[in-house]
């Protein structure tokens, strides 16, 4: 395979680094030049794309893609003024050329999303068959991403898989590096639970689509919806730390964007990707997460 990744970030760079391990070419795009050395280091070749136009290197490159994968968001914010408008940057900076003009040899698309695309539902649990109820404006342009990219392969018979992501963490950014710093916060809203997804889980669930050319839905998410005040307690007793105090979600000083996040409360089912991406989750709960983090000492980077 020679793979495209779109937005070589947090996901995108440690997917890369899994694909290289496998043996495939792996391409992917920073915004800054600055960030080469980084992707060059997981195997990974690095081209800059700004969000809004295609150069000359990533046209080149594209022609001998067999695989693509999505990981940049679209804006935040909607364009009420123009709600025709295609929402993907990739989609977007091709214009009317067209993916399979750009792309001859693809033969699988990856986009990455997020399970945001559910809205709230009490804390019941989902799956891929539930419909998408986005609360927000930043799931709303997340739905409409997915949309975008599922029409391109109706139109060229093209399969496309949609992975429906829950709160990434991994090496640098996860509870025990918060608990380190002196950060962590245990904010306590009654009966709210999130999922999680280990960026090494994401990665694996990524190449075996990729190689089985999976199209549709499927959540990558851990096997244990819990309680984020849990997290933020196991994380500090690893570390032999007192954890800090519970604080109420009520009266909690919260930014807009971090109060949003708690408006949603599911239970998120990743049954479809065991059966059909035949994947055993590498790091299927935050416990057991963050103790082998801790035991191998690979959280901090």
């Amino acid at each position: 395979m020679k793979v495209g990744i779109l937005g070589a970030g947090f996901a995108g760079k440690e997917i890369g680094r899994k694909l290289t391990e496998k043996g495939n070419s792996v391409w992917g795009t920073t915004r800054s030049e600055e960030k080469f050395d980084a992707l060059q280091q997981v195997g990974i070749s690095p081209v800059v794309f700004d969000g809004t136009h295609l150069n000359d290197d990533i046209r080149e490159i594209l022609r001998e893609t067999t695989h693509l994968i999505n990981s940049i968001a679209p804006a935040r914010k909607e364009n009420t003024d123009q709600p025709d408008e295609i929402v993907d940057p990739v989609l977007r900076s091709l214009q009317d050329e067209g993916l399979m003009a750009n792309a001859p040899k693809l033969g699988w698309v990856g986009y990455l999303s997020t399970v945001g695309v559910y809205g709230n539902h009490d804390g019941a649990w989902i799956d891929e068959t539930t419909a998408a109820a986005p609360t927000s404006e930043r799931s709303r342009q997340r739905v409409r991403a997915e949309a975008e990219w599922l029409a391109v392969g109706e139109a060229h018979n093209l399969p496309v898989g949609v992975f429906r992501l829950s709160g990434i963490y991994g090496p640098g950014r996860n509870a025990l590096l918060t608990a380190e710093k002196g950060k962590a916060r245990r904010l306590v809203k009654k009966g709210q639970v999130f999922n999680r997804i280990h960026v090494g889980d994401i990665a694996t669930a990524l190449h075996l689509a990729a190689e089985k050319k999976s199209a549709g839905a499927f959540n990558i998410t851990d096997n244990e919806p819990a309680p984020p005040q849990d997290v933020v307690g196991f994380a500090h007793k690893l570390m032999g730390k007192n954890p800090p105090p519970e604080i109420d979600f009520e009266t909690a000083d919260l930014s807009p964007m971090a109060r949003s996040f708690y408006g949603e409360n599911k239970r998120v089912s990743n049954i479809k990707s065991k059966s059909e991406l035949s994947f055993e989750y590498e790091w299927p709960d935050y416990r057991i997460a963050l103790t082998r983090m801790w035991n191998e000492d690979c959280w901090r980077s």
